[in-house]
């Protein structure tokens, strides 16, 4: 099969997933077939090593109508699994700011008033501290009630978005969220070049990463 045949069929999967807000992941691994896992807003592809690229490419594409089918069900699974996570930041409770309680409490409206406040007097300071380290500049920096993801970037308009709940976390995560945006500048991806280039400008970013995911730390 042709190369550039093989491109084009790839590319093409690549952009059908990306209208459904999906990014495509392929990684060659010691398996023995091609297996595919979808995950929000991500398709994970892990290939045998003997299987050419031409042959994943053709893979990919015959289960691009199903990961673009079956997406919905997975975010709203996800969303069921966080159901506690998003009760903890929205319920009329205890207030965590940057990962401290606070002596008082808000009701869902004041606390999202709250976290968005104090989010965007912050940003401009962290902007300033990273965009240098990363090497990238972001043109506008948004805010929005995320529940599904802490941050996201449209690497066209150098947009990135920002989770207005990150205040209730340490600083670090938000920065960590910040690094990663920013590195999605130089690849638009999550290729093994992206996440070192995450690594070489925040070393310690994988503790971050681990508290947003609820592997390490708690709210409370």
């Amino acid at each position: 099969m042709p190369s550039a045949y093989q491109s084009s069929l790839l590319k093409k999967s690549i952009q059908r997933l990306a209208q459904a807000d999906i990014e495509l992941h392929i990684s060659k691994k010691r398996v023995k077939n091609i297996n595919f896992r979808l995950k929000p807003h991500k398709l994970m592809v892990s290939v045998p090593l003997f299987i050419s690229s031409a042959q994943a490419a053709q893979a990919v594409m015959k289960r691009v109508s199903w990961a673009i089918a079956n997406h919905p069900q997975v975010l709203e699974q996800y969303k069921r699994q966080q159901l506690p996570l998003a009760q903890a930041l929205t319920a009329d409770s205890t207030l965590l700011l940057w990962g401290k309680e606070q002596p008082f409490t808000l009701n869902h409206d004041e606390k999202l008033a709250y976290y968005r406040q104090h989010l965007s007097e912050a940003i401009p300071a962290l902007f300033a501290k990273w965009q240098p380290i990363v090497g990238a500049t972001a043109n506008e920096i948004r805010l929005k009630k995320m529940h599904t993801r802490w941050g996201s970037c449209n690497t066209r308009a150098r947009r990135i978005w920002l989770s207005v709940y990150l205040p209730a976390y340490p600083i670090a995560c938000t920065e960590y969220v910040i690094v990663h945006e920013l590195c999605h500048l130089h690849h638009a991806n999550h290729s093994a070049e992206f996440w070192q280039t995450v690594a070489n400008a925040m070393p310690d970013y994988q503790h971050w990463h681990d508290m947003l995911a609820g592997k390490t730390g708690k709210l409370d």
